[in-house]
C-alpha cells in the first residue's frame, strides 16, 4: 500500500485547526515528527523543534488549516 502523505499532511494540519489555543495560531503538536517537519518546510508552521508542546502556525498555515478542517470535518448541510 503506497500512503499519500500529502494527504496525511492535510488532514494533520485540519486538526491543528481544531486544537488551536490562542489568537497567535498556536496548536498542540501531538502529531508525528516526520509531519510536522513537512508542514514546516511547506511553510505551513514555524520551526517545530523545541521543548514546547505546540507549534505556531504561519498566516498562511492558519488559513489553510481552517479550510482544510471545513472541507474535511464539518457536516454538509
Amino acid at each position: 500500500m503506497e500512503i499519500d502523505e500529502d494527504k496525511i499532511d492535510e488532514a494533520a494540519l485540519a486538526l491543528f485547526y481544531l486544537t488551536l489555543h490562542d489568537k497567535f495560531g498556536r496548536a498542540w503538536k501531538q502529531i508525528d515528527w516526520s509531519i510536522t517537519e513537512r508542514l514546516y518546510e511547506k511553510g505551513y508552521i514555524h520551526d517545530p523543534v523545541g521543548k514546547s508542546k505546540s507549534v505556531v502556525l504561519t498566516e498562511e498555515g492558519l488559513a489553510k488549516s481552517e479550510e482544510l478542517f471545513k472541507k474535511l470535518f464539518v457536516k454538509s448541510e
